[in-house]
């Protein structure tokens, strides 16, 4: 799926006005001696809220259905609701004591929900015969905000590391030598970056472009850091951070690379992919379900390039979570349904074939692999294994509410121009210790 992340949410695709009015509350019991469980009869019925596309929705519900279909007894009635207004409708009716009994969480949104305790802890829960799913096989640095010490609040269904897709046929066209031939003489670098941006320039088209949520990514790539291992924030005293945030601001004065906040409306970086005016795009696997069906689209994968003595360097991993509704009046199948969609057997019944998310449970990489529309799928891996969710403690802004968005909006003056480099990490610094002091005193 298409993650619902601070930044990424802007560009989901909402969903039409009138499936709003579907919204329920949450779940009543009832019984029947012919569709209930064979021991006592009882047939549950839960609810579940989640954002997305028609084709998301569509494999949102093959999960219901392989859950269903084990379990006969319960039915689960899936509430598309509109992306642009999720958060809100969600807090209100949890407010309101009518929310459903699972819900899809954004990563934002997720600190404020284990603040004003709208979650069912599952830790407990995920320790017992009943849970399909184990804490331990989930990589550590996609838990973000869900995991609060031992207690675990939401687990995320699936993932969508970052990478860089390239234009495999312009590189050719144009004669510059691709990403995946510098990689494998380990020299896929900024070096090499500047580069074929560089070149691309030159042969008249676009060379990257860039959004304002991935700078975490270019920091890690240079070895540099926002937060270090204690969540402490050290961006103003980290110069490898600052160097790559002038790295991309060069880039960006130089023309090898366009913001994409820059571009005009209703033109995205994914339409100007397609009609192959810019080389090399950064996302997660969501638009690989688009591309592929773009029959003069020739396009492949490539791993984030390295500014350090090593090969590859953590990446960021859009999640987004499920979470159960701590006054779901079935709180105990709704946590059994929960452990199930996110697990083995969930998670390939959702993303089997030419998917747009990456298996976030380990055992199952070979629903990623065994896809051969794209060569070198392997990078998602390898990045989902490196790489860390917004809320974790290499990016530990993503549990003050609302800093995340205040850093970005910074970033967004910087590759607008409007501001220097200086500038932008001052601002940074003044926006996190503000909201990092309030978030800490509650004043």
């Amino acid at each position: 799926m298409k993650m619902k992340s601070n930044v990424i949410l802007k560009t989901a695709p909402a969903i039409l006005a009138g499936v709003i009015a579907l919204s329920g509350c949450s779940s009543s019991t009832s019984t029947s001696t012919e569709s209930g469980d064979s021991s006592s009869g009882k047939t549950v019925n839960l609810t579940m809220s989640a954002w997305g596309n028609p084709e998301e929705l569509k494999i949102y519900q093959k999960g219901i259905d392989a859950y269903t279909k084990e379990h006969p007894n319960v039915k689960i009635k899936l509430i598309p609701v509109a992306s642009d207004g999720y958060e809100q409708k969600l807090l209100t009716q949890l407010q309101g004591g009518n929310a459903p009994d699972v819900f899809y969480v954004g990563d934002s949104t997720m600190v404020k929900l284990v603040q004003n305790g709208s979650l069912a802890d599952l830790s407990e829960f995920m320790k017992t015969d009943s849970s399909y799913a184990k804490p331990d096989e989930y990589p550590d640095g996609l838990w973000g905000a869900a995991k609060d010490g031992d207690k675990i609040y939401g687990i995320t269904m699936d993932c969508n590391p970052l990478v860089m897709y390239y234009n495999k046929k312009m590189f050719k066209d144009n004669g510059i030598k691709t990403p995946q031939e510098y990689f494998d003489e380990g020299k896929w670098n900024w070096a090499a970056f500047d580069e074929v941006t560089k070149k691309l320039k030159d042969a008249g088209k676009q060379g990257y472009i860039g959004e304002t949520w991935t700078m975490d990514t270019w920091i890690w790539s240079n070895g540099g850091l926002t937060y270090d291992d204690q969540g402490k924030y050290v961006m103003d005293q980290n110069q490898k951070a600052r160097e790559a945030i002038q790295f991309v601001s060069g880039l960006r004065e130089k023309g090898q690379i366009k913001y994409a906040g820059s571009l005009p409306k209703g033109q995205g970086l994914d339409a100007m992919f397609m009609s192959n005016q810019v080389g090399i795009v950064a996302a997660g696997r969501w638009l690989t379900p688009m591309f592929s069906q773009m029959n003069n689209l020739e396009f492949d994968y490539i791993y984030w390039p390295s500014n350090t003595s090593n090969k590859t360097e953590p990446v960021q991993v859009p999640i987004a979570f499920v979470a159960v509704n701590k006054k779901s009046k079935e709180q105990e199948e709704a946590m059994k349904f929960v452990t199930f969609y996110v697990s083995k057997e969930g998670q390939k019944a959702r993303l089997a074939g030419n998917g747009s998310s990456v298996p976030s449970v380990s055992g199952i990489d070979d629903i990623l692999t065994s896809d051969k529309t794209v060569e070198h799928s392997q990078y998602f891996l390898e990045a989902r294994d490196k790489g860390y969710a917004n809320g974790s403690l290499k990016q530990f802004k993503g549990r003050i509410p609302g800093l995340s968005e205040r850093v970005n909006d910074q970033y967004d003056l910087l590759l607008l121009g409007k501001q220097d480099v200086d500038t932008t990490v001052t601002n940074i610094s003044e926006e996190t210790n503000k909201l990092t002091k309030e978030f800490k005193t509650g004043n």
